[in-house]
């Protein structure tokens, strides 16, 4: 038996058999010496010939021992501070309106200031808390704060629930009336306060309005009692700032796909059931924001209880927190006493949003 290793023959195209021509060639090929195989250098760490070092190490041509994603860089664009450019001009307008007002607001709140420092007679006299002390140890105080708390919570209320439920009712109605009511809302939304609630003190007017004629109520007066007066306020409230949950409320409906709507209904849903089980968890952000907005606005009501009521009410039966403020400030010429109380608002309201998104949270709705 031989024991010779056959070899090609120069210029032939058949590959050589046997063990030198399974290392020599690969599918016919012979390996000349100085040429890289086919595939040798892909795997094997070695740079193939012509690509320069730089390429091998994985770097863009030209940055020879650049990385990308390397040990030494973190793969985040540069240019950080762009987006804090573009909102500069407003945070420089937000901190003029509102940062600034809001210290000066606790400046004066920890001092003596009243008419006489106003009129440069006296100098301010720095009282540190004592302002809040006399305030929370005054009963009138905690008493607007309780009547405050329920007026707000009782139009906030009633502000969604009527909101809801014309946004759900301009979804069931045509063009037509779907277009006289978003007029109607947007004619209340637009009237100032002042107006709105002088138009409402006509309608309720024990002589001249037409509510009592049609109820039958003669001379009654709806602001001579503490809480129909408050009923009023609410109405006249509610009126000017439904328009508001209305049209949110409203747009976020049309989001919804009208196949979801349909398959509750086939299902035999009810329209409470199809707002409560598929609509009102679908719209949970956009409720989110109508609530908190709402809280914000009931809270610090004044144009309404100021013109309804005369100024807090007989005896001021009907004070809330912002009318209140008013008086112990202008009236009273208590300017520090008054600028504990805004102090107070802002700090109560800043706790029931953190709460309330808190709460949110922790049940897993994204804000």
């Amino acid at each position: 038996m031989d024991d010779r290793t056959e070899t090609a023959e120069p210029g032939s195209t058949n590959p050589p058999s046997g063990p030198a021509g399974a290392v020599g060639g690969v599918a016919g090929v012979r390996r000349q010496p100085g040429v890289a195989r086919p595939g040798a250098a892909l795997g094997s760490g070695q740079a193939p010939p012509g690509v320069p070092a730089a390429r091998k190490a994985g770097g863009p041509p030209g940055r020879p021992g650049a990385h990308r994603g390397g040990a030494g860089g973190t793969g985040r664009v540069s240019g950080g501070w762009t987006p804090w450019l573009y909102l500069a001009p407003a945070l420089v307008v937000l901190g003029g309106l509102l940062v600034y007002p809001i210290y000066q607001l606790g400046l004066i709140s920890v001092f003596e200031y009243t008419q006489a420092q106003v009129s440069g007679g006296e100098p301010a006299t720095f009282q540190g808390l004592g302002n809040y002390a006399e305030l929370f140890g005054d009963p009138q105080f905690w008493q607007v704060l309780l009547a405050t708390v329920l007026f707000a919570a009782a139009c906030v209320v009633s502000t969604l629930a009527v909101g809801c439920a014309l946004a759900v009712l301009l979804t069931r109605v045509r063009a037509v009336p779907r277009l006289a009511l978003m007029l109607a809302a947007m004619g209340a939304w637009a009237t100032p306060a002042v107006t709105g609630s002088t138009v409402w003190l006509f309608l309720f007017d024990p002589d001249f309005g037409p509510v009592n004629r049609l109820l039958g109520l003669g001379d009654h007066s709806w602001t001579y009692g503490r809480l129909s007066a408050f009923f009023l306020v609410l109405l006249e409230v509610v009126w000017c700032s439904f328009p508001f949950v209305m049209v949110t409320v409203y747009a976020g409906i049309r989001a919804v796909p009208g196949e979801v709507l349909e398959a509750a209904s086939l299902d035999g849903a009810s329209q409470w059931r199809i707002w409560r089980s598929v609509l009102a968890p679908m719209l949970r952000p956009i409720l989110v924001v109508v609530t908190i907005q709402s809280v914000i606005w009931d809270f610090k009501v004044f144009t309404q209880i100021y013109v309804m009521t005369g100024g807090g009410g007989i005896a001021g039966q009907n004070l809330v927190l912002n009318v209140y403020a008013y008086q112990q400030a202008f009236a009273s010429s208590q300017y520090g006493l008054g600028s504990a109380i805004g102090v107070v608002m802002l700090l109560i309201l800043l706790a029931v949003t953190l709460v309330y998104l808190r709460l949110l949270r922790r049940q897993g709705e994204e804000l």
